[in-house]
């Protein structure tokens, strides 16, 4: 690796965990790629990734959308990468450089420019190609010098390469050697260089650490139906290479990140915080799927969590061809034009999407709880599911070090039903011998994913175990409150060492002490150790749990319990929600409130419509992967029309977003010939932020849908399918509402 000092600190890596300062460290990284987000929105959108508990920003630095002409680089507005890791660092946030050269991202030709990609030989070591990427990277590298880790700036590592496993001359170990190689010459010197490390990756062992994802489904895929079990909500012990992943091209032998598990960390880069709707296959995920995925990735060993993607995007147009994968330019994929809103916890418009409540507890505890995570190891139960197919055996792990260790446990698997598990306890043998917990079976509920902690010490307070989940510590003048929330309706149980005491009923119980304690964001449950030490404990409930952020309020962390979007600025809090003038809020430590704001109520715009549909082609059949491709663009000569005009005084109290309700294959916006954005349909209302187009409202807009026929070879969900006709096509515009984002400003 490379230097890992600055005047920050120090950044490290173990064949166990990373450090930082020398002690163990598990940040939590999100994708957000800079050019597919307006520049002017950029700090507002990261203060919402660091709100969710994001520790480091990654990001593709995607060639074609930089360089759009030959020879003319242009890091100016959208491109502009110093601005963006900039503001990174002016907000508490590192930053992961992956330049490349091949980066998919769903992008035209992996964002390698046409040119290059027609006149070399790309990834590989051909002269010609490697000339191109060193002008581009040292382009690149002239933007962000001094921006490096240890120059004081927040970049902490280069990934080389994106899903790399082709092999033969000048390719496969030699090309990811030269190019770090060449990273290194031209002057990125980061604490951390890697590689993605799925579907039969190649790299020369000891200058790269891989890193790996998991998706809860495969848009790329070519089934039609839903696709069996994801091996992402099994627990591993064996091996951390997820199955197909989406990698365009294919390798027969086997790759280097299995045999490198014993002198690498478990890293991960690309879990899936959504999965993007491609033509073929439009999958709908439940907040459930994404954060049953992660946690049990998490009890696998997981010592950076990394999400694709974080935030959703747009893609930029180029001045004669658009951006996105497409089959026809030789991609696997048909992705929308300009639409990447991937489902993300932010979305393509910046809005916090269901999501993201679910993962945020997770994030806070990795942040206050990471560091003891992080150096424990992977168990497994003696009893194991047979394999991802195995729906009836329940799944869970166990890292522990010492007398110390979380129990994860996951009965959610995304499209299948898992059985309830009643009558549950575990036995886990730690080093003084083993614990049973809890004192009382549970009942496991179909859907329930969750840990416990065992042998925590709380600030000198040695917690045995509980049946909530550890999110964060706080402080107040009367020292330290440690917050969990509980993991099913009713009591938690909490178990203490025999002599502690407890501002709750409690009782003696084979030399413990046991409570079970209602969870209630309104009271705080004192503990006192048999030597004095003495602790706040906060126990919310589930509904509580989905409701809560974390933040620094004029220099002290806060915990909020909200339904609003929040995000935290130096001296004030921010709280934003869609459709609903009300505030509710509850501030930890603090106050609670009740504001109701000012603005306009949502309502329906009218339309009319200006083009009945044709009739739409068959689907062809074909591209590489041999499925459904996205009809040609004569194809849209076909499509309905509907008119519009966004009122210009929309924006009035903030943003504001059009839903869109609609029926069909291919839905497209313009604004006279420019096109604002494009979606397949999935079942979902399509909403659009008003506030990037702030200078077109008040003019007349027009929406067409490609009629989808009734046998379309594509994948729907269930719930998507059943508002679709049996027979013939489908075109509709069903109705459009405007509906305010209101606004809440809280000074400390």
């Amino acid at each position: 690796m490379g230097t890992g000092s600055g005047p920050n600190g120090t950044i490290g890596i173990t064949n166990l965990t990373l450090t930082r300062d020398g002690q163990p460290w598990l940040p939590v990284m999100g994708e957000f790629h800079f050019t597919r987000f307006p520049a002017r929105y950029w700090e507002e959108e990261l203060r919402k990734m660091k709100a969710a508990g994001i520790t480091i920003v990654a990001s593709y630095i995607l060639w074609n959308h930089i360089e759009l002409e030959p020879g003319k680089i242009d890091w100016t507005g959208d491109r502009d990468i110093r601005r963006f890791v900039q503001l990174c660092q002016d907000n508490g946030l590192l930053f992961f450089l992956r330049p490349g050269p091949w980066g998919h991202a769903e992008a035209r030709f992996g964002g390698i420019p046409d040119w290059i990609v027609a006149g070399t030989r790309p990834r590989s070591n051909d002269p010609a190609y490697l000339a191109e990427v060193e002008r581009f990277w040292r382009s690149l590298h002239d933007q962000v010098k001094g921006q490096l880790w240890k120059d004081g700036g927040p970049i902490v590592g280069m990934q080389i390469e994106n899903e790399f496993n082709l092999d033969g001359p000048g390719q496969g170990r030699a090309h990811i050697a030269t190019l770090k190689a060449l990273a290194q010459t031209i002057g990125y010197d980061v604490p951390l260089y890697t590689v993605t490390g799925w579907d039969q990756t190649l790299y020369p062992k000891g200058e790269v650490v891989p890193v790996h994802g998991g998706y809860p489904d495969e848009p790329w895929s070519a089934k039609t139906t839903a696709l069996p079990p994801k091996e992402n909500y099994l627990f591993r012990f064996d091996s951390r290479v997820s199955g197909d992943l989406g990698a365009q091209t294919r390798n027969n032998r086997r790759g280097d990140a299995d045999s490198d598990m014993a002198d690498t960390p478990f890293l991960g880069a690309e879990y899936g915080g959504g999965v993007p709707v491609m033509y073929r296959r439009r999958p709908l995920l439940d907040p459930k799927d994404v954060a049953a995925a992660v946690t049990t990735q998490v009890g696998s060993g997981v010592n950076l969590l990394g999400y694709y993607m974080f935030h959703g995007g747009a893609n930029p147009l180029a001045h004669s061809r658009t951006l996105e994968e497409t089959q026809r330019s030789g991609g696997y994929n048909d992705c929308p034009i300009i639409g990447y809103d991937f489902q993300a916890p932010l979305g393509q418009y910046g809005e916090v999407n269901p999501v993201n409540a679910a993962l945020r507890p997770l994030h806070y505890f990795l942040a206050a709880y990471g560091d003891r995570l992080a150096p424990m190891t992977v168990h497994a139960p003696a009893r194991l599911p047979r394999d991802k197919d195995d729906l009836q055996t329940l799944r869970w792990s166990v890292r522990a070090k010492g007398d110390s260790a979380f129990l994860f446990v996951n009965n959610h698997v995304r499209q299948y039903a898992t059985p309830i598990h009643r009558g549950m306890q575990f036995t886990v043998q730690l080093a003084s011998g083993p614990v049973t917990l809890p004192s009382r079976p549970v009942t496991i509920a179909t859907g329930d994913s969750f840990f416990w902690p065992i042998g925590m010490d709380l600030d000198g307070v040695m917690l045995s175990w509980a049946t909530a989940q550890p999110v964060t510590r706080l402080t107040d003048a009367e020292g330290p409150i440690h917050v969990l929330i509980a993991t099913a309706p009713g009591t938690v149980e909490l178990a203490f060492p025999s002599g502690t005491q407890l501002s709750a009923p409690s009782q003696a119980e084979s030399g413990r002490i046991i409570a079970h304690v209602p969870p209630s964001p309104d009271r705080l449950l004192t503990v006192t150790s048999r030597d004095g030490h003495r602790v706040r404990l906060l126990l919310l409930d589930q509904a509580s749990g989905r409701d809560l952020w974390l933040g620094d309020l004029s220099g002290q962390r806060r915990l909020i319990l909200t339904k609003a979007e929040s995000l935290f600025t130096p001296d004030r809090l921010i709280l934003r929600q869609r459709g609903d003038a009300t505030f509710h809020y509850h501030i930890i430590p603090g106050r609670k409130g009740e504001v109701t704001v000012k603005g306009p109520a949502p309502r329906t715009i009218r339309f009319t419509q200006s083009r009945v549909p044709g009739e739409a082609p068959p689907i062809a059949i074909g591209g590489p992967a041999n499925a459904a491709m996205q009809p040609l663009p004569e194809a849209h000569r076909t499509a309905a029309a509907f008119t519009f005009t966004p009122p210009k005084e929309a924006l009035a109290t903030g943003d504001a977003f059009l839903e869109l309700n609609w029926r069909g294959d291919i839905g497209r916006l313009f604004d006279g010939t420019d096109m604002l954005d494009d979606a397949y349909w999935d079942g979902r209302v399509w909403r659009i932020g008003l506030k990037r187009f702030a200078h077109r409202l008040g003019k007349p807009w027009t929406l067409t849908i490609l009629p989808l026929r009734a046998d379309a070879p594509i994948y729907l969900d269930s719930s998507a399918r059943a508002k679709l006709p049996k027979q013939d096509q489908v075109a509709q515009l069903l109705s459009i509402r405007l509906v305010p984002e209101y606004q809440l400003e809280i000074r400390a």
